[in-house]
Parts: structure tokens; C-alpha cells; sequence
């Protein structure tokens, strides 16, 4: 499958990399391989996994060539995954 970036994520992603240090490939392999998706508005669709101990959630939209990573949060709190 493939991955699109965003600007946005893109920056969004290099912050977390210094503060947090979430690789891209981490990101990608949660929007490539996630735990869960969740629906979220407007033909979003939220990837979302467990990842250092929080809930790194990636919007993201299908697109005809793969996924297009949107921004994402991690969240710290350490989030639920939905049964």
C-alpha cells in the first residue's frame, strides 16, 4: 500500500521525532498496519495503535493510489482501543 504525506503531517511528524521521537516509519506502519480505525468526519478515516505507551491516532483518507496521512496525535493519556 501506498503512503502520501501531506505537508502537514509531514511537519507534524518531524516534531514528534524531536520531542517524542516517533519515526515516520512508525507512523506509516500504524496507518499501514493499525490496531483499529476509527471513522472520523468528512470521509476521514482515524488509524489509531499503541505505540510508547499512548494511543497514536493517524487521520487519513483513502485515496485511489494508498492512504493519505492527514496529521496525527498521540495521545499520552494512553487512549482506548474500541472492541
Amino acid at each position: 500500500m501506498r503512503i502520501v504525506w501531506t505537508r502537514h503531517a509531514e511537519e507534524r511528524q518531524k516534531q514528534w521525532e524531536i520531542k517524542k521521537g516517533i519515526t515516520r516509519e512508525e507512523v506509516e506502519r500504524v496507518v499501514s498496519q493499525p490496531e483499529q480505525v476509527v471513522p472520523g468526519e468528512h470521509g476521514v478515516w482515524i488509524a489509531q495503535s499503541r505505540v510508547r505507551g499512548g494511543l497514536l491516532r493517524i487521520p487519513f483518507m483513502e485515496i485511489p493510489e494508498g492512504r493519505k496521512i492527514l496529521t496525527g496525535v498521540l495521545d499520552e493519556q494512553g487512549g482506548q482501543i474500541l472492541a
